[in-house]
């Protein structure tokens, strides 16, 4: 009988099931949204969710706290920053799970785990990836346009791509 052993085991020891959540909760708190399972979102949510309370109650010991559990100093100066203000005025739920439908290889259910009011900082990314797209396919094509240039602009330079005219 299972009865009263709640949580999520995440066919996982002990160790790596404490790792793999407190990875999946920094990767949340740096990227504000990530892609992984509906079993590991609903297991993570959470510990994002007692972060961001640490986050606004702002004290040293809080910081010390939030230190201990999550993996880098970036999160953590992110978690008292930009995080916790932005959720001032809410009382927990501070994330939402979006299910994104079922992955290829293994049919595993995907879903989406991201904070709330991330929406900007997702259009900003999405806005700044589509510069770099642009930016990269406007530099191919003048590479492929030189290289053109280069091969096809002059033909009797090449080895006589052309044969010699018959007098």
């Amino acid at each position: 009988m299972r009865h009263r052993k709640g949580g999520f085991k995440l066919g996982r020891n002990t160790s790596h099931r404490r790792a793999l959540l407190r990875n999946l909760a920094t990767s949340v708190i740096l990227e504000e949204r990530v892609e992984t399972t509906l079993t590991k979102a609903k297991a993570v949510r959470p510990q994002v969710e007692k972060m961001i309370t640490l986050g606004k109650r702002g004290d040293v010991t809080s910081r010390r706290l939030a230190l201990a559990y999550l993996m880098t100093r970036e999160a953590v100066d992110k978690l008292f920053d930009t995080i916790a203000p932005r959720m001032g005025d809410r009382n927990g739920g501070y994330s939402r799970i979006i299910k994104g439908g079922f992955r290829k290889g293994d049919g595993g259910e995907i879903a989406f785990l991201e904070l709330l009011g991330s929406e900007a900082v997702q259009e900003e990314k999405r806005k700044k990836r589509a510069e770099v797209r642009s930016k990269r396919a406007e530099e191919t094509k003048k590479a492929m346009e030189d290289a053109q240039r280069e091969a096809g602009g002059e033909p009797g330079a090449q080895g006589g791509s052309e044969p010699p005219a018959a007098e």
